[in-house]
């Protein structure tokens, strides 16, 4: 037969073997089903009508918890303390209002601390320091005029620094460390604790 189609490609094997692919793959995919007890217990019953009902599979227990009944209370009065109540203790005074510092403000107060660990700085040196550091001018003189630190003692730390490093006159360092920013009384007390 010329015109005649291979097995293979007769609708008659195709269209089974399609649908029987289908049905293998898709209970692959889906993986075995777990039957339930109920649906257990209604096979038992439907395969076995004339079995008695006592042979079916009983049900679960119970498993609700039931509280037993309170106790009855006997209450018996007792006789008043004889201690005395301490009075309540007052109310906490209220705290200073925290200012509200920015990220950039605390970072700069931070920064400035760590400068002034290191070496001595004049109020306007700072503020310079600060601002070579990329904060801003305005957080850098906040925080400049936050930090804890006593100017003439940075003064006279300076001065000392200076005659460590070279020689200088009385008039010479206090200009060099107004130079530095130091007021003109800061300067004389750093003159004046070196000595000069």
């Amino acid at each position: 037969m010329p015109g005649a189609k291979p097995w293979f490609k007769r609708k008659r094997v195709v269209i089974p073997a399609v649908v029987l692919g289908l049905g293998i793959i898709g209970s692959a995919v889906n993986g075995p089903t777990e039957t339930s007890p109920s649906s257990t217990a209604s096979a038992a019953t439907s395969s076995s009508s004339s079995a008695p009902i006592s042979s079916v599979v009983p049900p679960p227990p119970v498993t609700d918890v039931v509280e037993a009944a309170p106790a009855p209370v006997t209450t018996t009065v007792a006789p008043a303390p004889t201690t005395t109540v301490a009075p309540a203790p007052a109310p906490a005074p209220a705290s200073a209002p925290v200012p509200d510092v920015s990220v950039s403000q605390s970072n700069a107060l931070r920064a400035a601390n760590s400068y002034l660990d290191f070496t001595n700085f004049s109020r306007t040196g700072l503020i310079g320091q600060l601002e070579y550091e990329g904060y801003s001018t305005a957080d850098a003189t906040w925080a400049a005029d936050t930090v804890t630190v006593d100017w003439n003692a940075q003064a006279a730390g300076s001065a000392q620094s200076y005659l460590e490093f070279t020689s200088f006159s009385r008039s010479g360092l206090i200009d060099q460390l107004v130079f530095e920013g130091y007021t003109p009384e800061q300067a004389a007390f750093g003159a004046d604790s070196v000595g000069l």
